[in-house]
């Protein structure tokens, strides 16, 4: 970590992995441990008569942001929290198809797995080609996909093994005027890309706050277009299902999602200072510096790793990118000395029986963090690659 910079990260170790969880910068984590303090001072003052309008308050502040109409968004602890109570909400029938990419992160792969078990609900894993093909190609590749039976398209805006941003914007206007749903998961997309939800054309859309947007661990959201709320099912039902009139919103959606038993809400009420923060800092000029900075360095680890750049166009990916690696003994031994022997934090990715690295920039990271791993990976490739004839 450089000097004077405002994250907590310990300065130890050369972090190239904002991209997992995120990094929580002390004047937003300052915000959410003062209102932690305040619901522990008093938690029924808190809970019991200031929660709604607190939250409230913190999603207009949020939609401001996102482009969308605060009505429209309510906060869930995580994006896959997001992905779960559509997927729980949409009561689909044997036979019935979902369209998605491979491209997706496991974990919501294992929620649609789980789930069509279940009902009999067939998923459908098109394949994109990686490297990258041009957006307009990308967009024909997943289509190509669509079926008579498709009835939900499920995909990344940003994906997490290879830090692809899918054209999702053509594909949800495709998708609407056939009369297919579109849910997005966007756990990568807040405060890396420009987002005008209103607009996008998605169904609903689910990301983090606490990754690129800077907020505290937990903070997330889910968003659903006015004309697809009725839909909407909570994962837990509680007071919000019958909603005292002197507390409702005049939203279903958001009352019925809003309040699912005791719970700590201070993360998601602490999105407004994180948003403050990005603001006050001009993170456009942040993630454009970010960004060049990894358009600057992937030709030289394409010329370490023997590998090509896998994105055709610039705007396939913003302050995430992958690097494919040539195939490794031992992948997690190799992530392991890059940390033990080089203190480098990134993560190692196996996806399609390919091995991958997956570098974040984030405002806390400059050339020479880019330039220790380029001298730690010409170390370690020439002792972790598989030699093939």
């Amino acid at each position: 970590m450089k000097p004077g910079s405002p994250f907590l990260l310990d300065p130890s170790i050369i972090f190239l992995n904002h991209g997992s969880f995120g990094a929580c910068p002390q004047p937003v984590f300052a915000a959410y441990q003062t209102l932690q303090r305040e619901l522990e001072s008093q938690p029924v003052r808190f809970l019991g008569r200031e929660y709604h309008q607190r939250l409230a308050h913190a999603r207009s502040v949020l939609g401001a942001y996102l482009g969308a109409h605060p009505d429209y968004l309510v906060f869930v602890p995580n994006a896959t929290h997001g992905v779960n109570i559509i997927a729980r909400s949409l009561h689909l029938n044997p036979g019935d198809e979902i369209l998605t990419s491979a491209h997706e992160y496991g974990a919501c792969d294992y929620t649609w797995e789980f789930l069509c078990a279940k009902s009999g609900v067939q998923i459908n894993h098109q394949p994109i080609p990686f490297p990258a093909s041009t957006n307009e190609e990308m967009l024909e590749q997943f289509w190509s996909g669509v079926t008579p039976t498709t009835r939900l398209i499920f995909l990344s805006h940003i994906t997490s093994p290879t830090a692809l941003r899918l054209p999702v914007e053509a594909i949800c206007a495709r998708a609407r005027q056939h009369g297919i749903l579109t849910l997005i998961d966007g756990a990568h997309a807040p405060g890396q890309i420009p987002l005008h939800l209103d607009t996008l054309q998605a169904d609903f859309y689910t990301g983090n706050c606490h990754k690129w947007m800077l907020a505290p661990k937990g903070s997330a959201f889910l968003y659903a277009h006015p004309a697809v709320q009725h839909l909407v099912e909570p994962l837990i039902v509680s007071w919000g299902y019958h909603t005292d009139p002197a507390l409702s919103s005049g939203s279903r959606f958001v009352d019925w999602l809003t309040w699912t038993g005791t719970h700590d809400p201070a993360a998601y009420l602490s999105v407004p200072a994180a948003i403050q923060f990005l603001q006050k800092n001009n993170w456009n000029q942040v993630q454009q510096r970010c960004h060049l900075l990894l358009e600057q360095y992937l030709p030289q680890f394409s010329e370490v790793t023997g590998k090509p750049i896998l994105y055709r166009q610039s705007g396939q990916y913003s302050q995430m990118a992958a690097i494919e690696m040539p195939h490794l003994k031992d992948l997690h031994a190799f992530k392991t000395a890059l940390y033990d022997q080089y203190h480098i934090e990134i993560p190692a990715i196996e996806w399609q029986n390919r091995h991958f690295l997956r570098i974040s920039i984030q405002a806390y990271n400059d050339e020479s963090d880019l330039q220790a791993l380029l001298a730690a990976l010409t170390q370690l490739i020439r002792e972790y690659t598989v030699m093939r004839n």
